[in-house]
């Protein structure tokens, strides 16, 4: 299960840069990316390898990193949580600003020093805080660390020859278990966070976070900020965790939130209780048994499905096995490529991963208007 974690990780840092290097179709013009529309520095924006995606940011040759570039990742244990809140994340900023009016630019604002801080606790000598203070306690009255993660996006638009902030997107990541050691490098103890603890303490977060952005001089009082609230799944958990609440300011204030409804699960489901995912679950358990009865070196066959609203929106595949050589892989991922579209969902994104000890041996996509796969074998040279 390790291993299906890391290689979801992967695969989604390779459609990441797919989809916002794009580098085959590279806009020429030079701008900034100064809110005021000044000149600065020479930029560049990448096409778009599809009208569903964003074009990004290249500046002085090179893709235009976050401030805060892998902060979110050193502070999770559970890859999928990572996945699943960067993924979203920009579903949500989707929602917001339309791919075809906006271009994605990684967090400029938060830097790591800043965020780390923030990420603290409150006290003398970091009055930035936004975890509350140690109260000294060692048991379950032991004031928890209820924010976990902060990621920004930002997206800009093109003013003549410059690019000009028009929205952020704020994701908070907000525990639901947080973990604590009473000595150092002692045992680890677990500390259940309540849902109205976590939205409680998450909507003070969310007005303290916004409070500070209109302080930053380059985002200015007005530009529309949106702010995505997240829960995370445990450490041991076989799917990420999932968004709950979504509002969008331009002010200091915070009016009113949408509820999310969006929850993830991971087939085949070992409960048999009837539910909304239980024809999906079938008919995961029977492309299942399509794949193990193929070949029988097969370890794993497993997936990570995704429901807005109680309606599935995507599905990851993961195969684990043991292939020893080139014909055997392209065998094997021809078999998939027939069998899939029988049995795993129509009309929505699926990824199929087929990996082994050795790493990722081939990978299949379908995007929500195809019915066949497309298909990729990573050779061995």
């Amino acid at each position: 299960m390790r291993q299906y974690k890391k290689v979801l990780l992967g695969v989604a840092s390779i459609v990441l840069i797919i989809v916002l290097a794009a580098c085959g179709n590279i806009d020429d013009s030079s701008s900034s990316t100064s809110s005021s529309g000044k000149k600065t520095t020479s930029v560049q924006t990448t096409g778009q390898v599809s009208k569903s995606e964003y074009a990004g940011v290249i500046k002085n040759g090179h893709y235009l990193t976050s401030k805060a570039r892998g902060l979110t990742a050193n502070r999770n244990s559970n890859s999928l949580n990572i996945t699943s809140f960067e993924n979203g994340l920009l579903g949500v900023s989707k929602s917001y600003y339309s791919t075809s009016n906006y271009i994605f630019q990684e967090g400029q604002y938060l830097t790591t020093a800043k965020l780390t801080n923030w990420l603290g606790r409150k006290s003398k000598s970091n009055p930035t805080g936004l975890n509350p203070k140690d109260n000294g306690k060692k048991n379950s009255s032991r004031n928890p660390i209820y924010v976990e993660s902060i990621e920004e996006q930002d997206f800009m638009q093109k003013n003549g020859n410059s690019l000009v902030l028009k929205g952020i997107t704020i994701g908070i990541a907000m525990n639901t278990i947080d973990y604590y050691q009473k000595i150092k490098y002692g045992a680890t103890y677990q500390q259940t966070i309540t849902s109205k603890e976590r939205v409680a303490y998450g909507k003070k977060v969310a007005k303290l976070i916004v409070e500070r952005m209109r302080k930053i001089k380059k985002i200015g009082k007005n530009v529309p900020i949106t702010i995505a609230m997240y829960k995370q799944a445990a450490n041991d958990s076989l799917v990420g965790g999932s968004f709950y609440a979504k509002t969008q300011t331009t002010s200091s204030n915070i009016s009113n939130w949408e509820k999310m409804n969006v929850e993830n699960k991971v087939f085949p489901e070992i409960s048999s209780t009837s539910d909304y995912a239980s024809n999906d679950n079938k008919s995961f358990e029977n492309f299942q048994s399509q794949i193990e009865n193929y070949f029988p070196t097969i370890s794993d066959v497993t997936a990570q499905a995704k429901y807005v609203n109680k309606k599935i929106t995507g599905e990851q595949v993961t195969i684990t096995t043991q292939f020893y050589s080139e014909t055997e892989i392209i065998s094997f991922t021809n078999f998939i490529a027939q069998v899939a579209p029988k049995f795993l969902p129509s009309g929505v994104p699926v990824n199929i991963t087929v990996n082994s000890a050795n790493g990722i041996q081939a990978f299949l996509s379908r995007s929500s208007t195809q019915r066949n796969f497309k298909s990729h074998v990573f050779s061995s040279y």
